[in-house]
């Protein structure tokens, strides 16, 4: 089974060349529903491997914040919690490489798309990884002061407690509010940069301050549509973590297959 839109095969060559400023398109609410029926499509013609990389996304969500509990840094449950989101484009690079490959009618294996996967390392994706990284400590940390400086006097010792204290007190909507508005912000600016600087940087051999350039272009351009496509990966990650992670499982999948749809309808193919 295969998808609609065209794709094109990442060169061997790892050094990035020197690139003009790459084109965009206009972007519409129906670009979004075509891309949603593509990813939707991709993933039943993959089920289980989709699943796989949705299946260690919600086991890794469920470790880190246990691990989190078994410290006692309850404080970080809710930035974690909020953060954890902002990382699915990493998450989702090996199922933009399964629509990629869906597009041209390959056929492939596990070895062809964790080997892919592995090759990132080398190329301009780590730089990605280090701005996406900076952006969620500057969340934790500003997180961290909010909370000492609105919550200084209240005192909770398990997680229910932290919950009581900020969903039943003054204090607690204070800083659930400031919290939310710089989260919002944060996070907004961490998906202007990578909503199509992920797969453009899988796709192509470009540097990672052009792939991030071409992002903000595509979002500055199209900013209806692409807040609204913001909101919807918002609401469907946070409520796949309401049961224990686990609709994560289908959910992420769904919506990397649809990124690499969005992304290939946002810019043009590369000209050759």
């Amino acid at each position: 089974m295969t998808s609609k839109t065209t794709g094109s095969t990442p060169p061997e060559n790892l050094t990035p060349p020197k690139q003009g400023v790459i084109r965009v398109n206009t972007v519409t609410a129906e670009d979004i529903k075509a891309s949603l029926r593509a990813g939707f499509t991709d993933f039943l013609a993959r089920p289980v491997m989709s699943s796989f990389f949705g299946l260690f996304y919600a086991v890794f969500g469920i470790l880190f914040v246990w691990c989190l509990v078994w410290l006692g840094a309850i404080w970080m449950v809710i930035p974690a919690a909020v953060g954890f989101p902002l990382i699915a484009p990493f998450a989702a690079a090996g199922l933009y490489e399964m629509s990629r490959r869906l597009q041209r009618g390959e056929n492939f294996g596990w070895s062809d798309i964790l080997t892919v996967m592995a090759r990132q390392r080398k190329r301009e994706m780590g730089w990605m990884a280090f701005v996406t990284l900076f952006i969620l400590w500057v969340w934790f940390y500003q997180f961290r002061t909010v909370l000492v400086i609105v919550l200084q006097d209240s005192s909770f010792s398990d997680l229910n407690g932290f919950f009581d204290t900020v969903l039943y007190t003054p204090e607690g909507w204070t800083f659930l509010a400031i919290g939310t508005c710089v989260g919002a912000f944060l996070a907004a600016v961490l998906f202007t940069v990578t909503v199509v600087a992920m797969p453009i940087l899988l796709d192509r051999e470009i540097d990672f301050v052009t792939a991030m350039l071409t992002s903000v272009r595509v979002v500055t351009e199209n900013p209806g549509v692409m807040l609204g496509w913001a909101a919807i990966i918002t609401v469907t990650m946070l409520l796949s973590m309401v049961p224990a992670f686990l609709g994560l499982i289908f959910t992420l999948p769904i919506l990397g297959h649809t990124t690499w749809h969005l992304y290939q309808r946002a810019v043009p193919p590369a000209e050759r």
